[in-house]
């Protein structure tokens, strides 16, 4: 089959597109889905680089897909079978076919097609369980999301405008800053152009913000701290820009501010778990009419554009992958 892997650490240079990849043997509790379209996130880059350390060598990147079951491994397998086009969230994504544990995939809705729901769950999970679990936010809240006009930056301008809350989103540019707007930004700050900081307190009467919600890193870990309100919550989940600067809990005293770093699939342990959210996730979209904007469609074949694209800053929404080309 056609795949990607990588043997080593490094940059997207060392993505290797390759056209006879072994098929993987489908275990008990495991099915078979050969995937129609795959998506690209920024885990994906941090697998790639090192950050974080990968399991086994050579190593298939990628963690959701949406597909068509094509066999079973028996045992549980959660009523999915053959034939069933389903949701799945798991590894080793960048494949024409993927082995993927059951517990981990729900059956894609009739009027929902796979190039959207590829688009929709790893993202709009980690949206939804931002607002809900990280720090719930309520109607009225004051919100700061750097990276606005991204991936997770889109989906959490939409759910908290169905909240309620009063979004303040950061872009670099004009383009970015008109579409995070769209889809629901209450206020955008042009970061490249303004200081952020002084905007947001000029918003919120000098108190600060709610909660942050910080998918770069290091590049704005510090000014996010500075934008909290007393009593609000700082939410570091993503290292676009590399990983923070390990933190002295006395920084956190001044405001009685909490940090935390969430990951999504810590949210999504059980199978009870990942149901419920994804169920929840599909209700969502229908209910609140979720636009799930794709950047582009790359082949499979054009990897490394487009981890050179998502990483450089090129990219507004989510980026997908076509296994066929």
């Amino acid at each position: 089959m056609k795949g990607v892997i990588i043997e080593k650490n490094g940059g997207p240079e060392v993505l290797q597109y390759k056209t006879d990849v072994p098929v993987p043997e489908v275990k008990q509790n495991h099915i078979l889905v050969k995937n129609d379209y795959i998506g690209i996130n920024f885990i994906d880059t941090y697998f790639r680089s090192g950050l974080y350390p990968v399991p086994h060598w050579p190593y298939t990147l990628g963690r959701e897909a949406a597909g068509t079951v094509v066999a079973s491994g028996g045992g549980e397998t959660h009523g999915m079978k053959e034939g069933d086009r389903v949701l799945w969230m798991a590894e080793a994504a960048y494949a024409e076919y993927t082995a993927v544990p059951a517990a981990k995939a729900v059956k894609l809705p009739a009027d929902l097609s796979e190039k959207i729901g590829a688009a929709a769950l790893l993202q709009g999970l980690t949206a939804l369980t931002l607002i809900r679990e990280s720090h719930r936010v309520n109607k009225g809240d004051w919100v700061l999301v750097h990276a606005a006009a991204g991936g997770v930056g889109l989906w959490l301008c939409q759910l908290l405008k169905a909240v309620g809350a009063n979004t303040i989103g950061t872009a670099s540019t004009q383009e970015k800053i008109d579409l995070a707007t769209k889809y629901g930004a209450t206020h955008m700050i042009n970061y490249s152009k303004e200081d952020v900081k002084t905007k947001v307190m000029e918003l919120t009467g000098d108190k600060g913000v709610a909660v942050v919600y910080d998918g770069v890193g290091k590049d704005t870990f510090d000014l996010s701290l500075e934008c909290v309100a007393r009593l609000g919550s700082m939410i570091s989940f993503g290292n676009a820009s590399g990983a923070p600067a390990p933190v002295t809990l006395a920084r956190l005293s001044p405001k009685n501010v909490r940090l935390m770093r969430p990951t999504l699939f810590n949210y999504l342990v059980t199978r009870e778990e990942f149901e419920h959210w994804s169920n929840e996730l599909l209700d969502v979209m229908v209910k609140h009419k979720i636009d799930v904007r794709i950047h582009e469609v790359y082949p499979l074949s054009d990897i490394k554009r487009a981890h050179e694209d998502l990483q450089g800053r090129k990219s507004t929404g989510k980026l997908v992958l076509d296994p066929t080309k």
